[in-house]
């Protein structure tokens, strides 16, 4: 072996390890019940101050909030006006409900013209217990694929947690895969077989797309706006999930319509209020329900785990 290849070899070892390690450092071990887990940590939700974002406590507050019960909440911060029975709010007529509207909007002193929504709780969905024993698996499986394990996480735990629902769009499976982006990465998803219900080939499928299209989608998008940033930064990681939920072009129409002079977390605190193509509500929710559950899993580690240990990447 010539000294050449001795040390290109040398060099893309030490490369694998340092990314490794940069991942492994976010990581904490857990213990619950015996049982041992891996999650990524969630420290810049509160160094960054995301946490106290009105649309971080709102969906923070729905996660956790039954069904029979709803909030009545501003649209455009996601604001929190008041809590009542769900049931109690469908029993209004139409003018009841806008006259109800009206009064808050007085009440808080909002302007007349300001759209309130009405949202039910989603405990019944954002099933956080039964989602955690598979997030340290999916981590696994990205870091194997050579992909930042984050995005793992934060799929688990909004796109469908604990279930195996079929999407409107037809999305499938823990990672929501759409059938023909299974089959681009390998996946047999016809009238017999569903690889998408499968946890390891599904985690593989959803690695690859990050890994050779959003990514890279989210870094071209950001360059042509001449906006610097760094992959591990929260705000670059939610701009990525954007486009995992809605597309490179939809994602880039409205950062086009935003033509922000940097990235940063102000960045998609504009992308929340701003919609183009085919970014609309849902998809300006998205990322704020990535920061949400981030927060609970956080809650929920620290509040139910017997022992926390920082991950040695031994």
């Amino acid at each position: 072996m010539n000294l050449f290849r001795f040390l290109l070899i040398i060099s893309l070892n030490f490369s694998h390890f340092i990314v490794a390690q940069t991942w492994t450092h976010e990581q904490l071990e857990v213990k619950t019940k015996n049982t041992l887990n891996r999650v990524m940590r969630s420290d810049d939700l509160f160094e960054d101050r995301w946490v106290e974002l009105p649309q971080a406590k709102f969906w923070r507050r729905i996660m956790t909030l039954s069904p029979d019960s709803c909030i009545i909440n501003v649209a455009k911060n996601r604001t929190m006006l008041e809590t009542m029975a769900y049931k109690q709010w469908r029993t209004k007529t139409e003018t009841e409900k806008a006259l109800y509207k009206a009064s808050l909007r007085k009440t808080f002193g909002l302007d007349s013209t300001e759209e309130l929504y009405v949202t039910t709780g989603k405990n019944d969905f954002y099933r956080f217990h039964e989602v955690f024993p598979t997030l340290g698996k999916g981590i696994g499986v990205f870091e194997t694929n050579q992909v930042d394990p984050w995005y793992a996480q934060a799929i688990l735990l909004i796109e469908s947690p604990a279930q195996l629902k079929k999407s409107i769009s037809g999305a499938y499976g823990p990672f929501q895969l759409m059938p023909s982006v299974a089959q681009r990465y390998g996946l047999t998803v016809n009238g017999n077989t569903d690889e998408r219900a499968d946890f390891s080939r599904s985690a593989y499928a959803s690695s690859q797309l990050i890994k050779t299209s959003c990514i890279p989608s989210a870094r071209r998008i950001l360059t042509a706006h001449g906006l610097s940033y760094a992959e591990s930064d929260l705000w670059f990681r939610l701009l990525v999930m954007h486009v995992y939920h809605a597309g490179a072009g939809n994602v880039a129409a409205v950062v086009n319509k935003i033509n922000p002079s940097k990235g940063s977390m102000e960045l998609i605190q504009q992308m929340w209020v701003t919609s183009a193509g085919g970014f609309g509500n849902n998809s300006q929710n998205y990322s704020q329900l990535a920061i949400a559950a981030q927060w609970l899993l956080h809650d929920y580690v620290y509040s139910q785990c017997d022992e926390l240990h920082p991950c040695s990447g031994k």
